[in-house]
C-alpha cells in the first residue's frame, strides 16, 4: 500500500514535460485545477480528460505508475461519492429504508469522483516530472510578486519542496519499520479496525523519532553551510524561458478557454 503513493516522487526519464520550465508546470497545474472547478458538465470533463491524457503521453511516465496512487485515495473517493449520492436533494431514482438516490445526487457523485481523480493525477504529473530543486526555484519565481508585501516566498517554497521531498523518504522508512516489526511477529493486516489501529502505535513511535532526527540533521546541515534564506542568494542554474515554454503557455491558455466555453457556456 505504501509503495502505491506516488505524490512527491520524481520519475527520472526524458520527455517534453520534463524539459519544460518548472514555472510552466506550476502554472499548468494551477490552470488545470481551476478548469476542474469551473466546468459544469461532462463535456467539460471530457476536454479535461483529453488534455490530461495528452500530458501523460508526453511525460513518458507509465500510466500504471501514475494511476497506482489512486489506490491510496480510494476510501476518500468512495466516501465523497456516498455523501453526494445520498445527501443531494432532487428527483428520486431509487429509495430504500430512509435513503434515497436522486438523479442530481448521481450526477454530482460522478462529477466529484472525476474531479478528484483528475486533480490527484494532474498534481502527480507535476511532481513526477519536476525535481525538488526545480520545484523550489519555480515556486519562488511564481510567487515572487508577494515579496513586495513582505511575504517570505523563499522560505515558503523551501518548506513545501522539503515536505514533498520527504514524502517518499518517510514512506520508505515506514516500509522498513513495518517489515522489521512483521519479522518480529507484528500483525498489521488481520483483526478488527480498532485492533489494526492499535497495532500501528508501535509503528508510529519509531517513525516520528526518525522524522524528527532527519529534520534535525537537515537543520544542522543548513546551519553549517550558513544558510540564511533567499535574500542575496544567486542560483547556479537560473530559470530561463525557452521557445517550448512559450508554446506551452499558449496551449495552456487555449485549453482553459476551450474548457470554459464548452464546459460552462455552450452546454448548460
Amino acid at each position: 500500500m505504501l509503495r502505491d503513493i506516488t505524490l512527491g516522487q520524481y520519475y527520472r526519464t526524458d520527455s517534453v514535460i520534463h524539459r519544460l520550465d518548472p514555472r510552466v508546470k506550476l502554472v499548468a497545474t494551477f490552470i488545470f485545477i481551476i478548469s476542474l472547478f469551473v466546468v459544469k458538465n461532462f463535456w467539460g470533463y471530457l476536454i479535461a480528460g483529453v488534455f490530461l491524457a495528452v500530458c501523460i503521453k508526453l511525460s513518458n511516465v507509465p500510466p500504471k505508475f501514475i494511476f497506482r496512487g489512486m489506490k491510496t485515495i480510494f476510501f476518500l473517493l468512495l466516501l465523497t461519492m456516498v455523501f453526494n449520492l445520498f445527501l443531494t436533494p432532487g428527483t428520486a431514482l431509487v429509495s430504500f429504508w430512509k435513503l434515497t438516490i436522486t438523479y442530481e445526487g448521481l450526477k454530482m457523485a460522478s462529477m466529484m469522483a472525476i474531479r478528484l481523480v483528475f486533480l490527484i493525477t494532474g498534481s502527480s504529473i507535476m511532481t513526477l516530472t519536476t525535481t525538488p530543486n526545480n520545484l523550489t526555484d519555480g515556486m519562488e519565481s511564481v510567487l515572487g510578486p508577494l515579496k513586495k508585501i513582505r511575504v517570505p516566498v523563499h522560505e515558503i517554497s523551501m518548506m513545501m519542496s522539503i515536505a514533498l521531498r520527504f514524502i517518499p523518504i518517510l514512506l520508505e522508512e515506514t516500509d522498513k519499520i513495518m517489515k522489521a516489526q512483521m519479522a518480529r511477529g507484528a500483525d498489521f493486516e488481520s483483526g478488527s479496525l480498532i485492533n489494526r489501529a492499535k497495532s500501528l502505535v508501535p509503528l508510529l513511535v519509531p517513525l516520528f523519532i526518525s522524522a524528527f532526527r532527519r529534520a534535525m540533521d537537515l537543520a544542522m546541515a543548513m546551519e553549517a553551510r550558513c544558510y540564511r534564506g533567499g535574500d542575496g542568494r544567486t542560483k547556479m542554474k537560473p530559470l530561463i524561458y525557452k521557445k517550448r515554454d512559450r508554446i506551452a503557455y499558449g496551449v495552456l491558455y487555449s485549453y482553459l478557454i476551450v474548457a470554459i466555453v464548452v464546459g460552462r457556456i455552450l452546454f448548460r
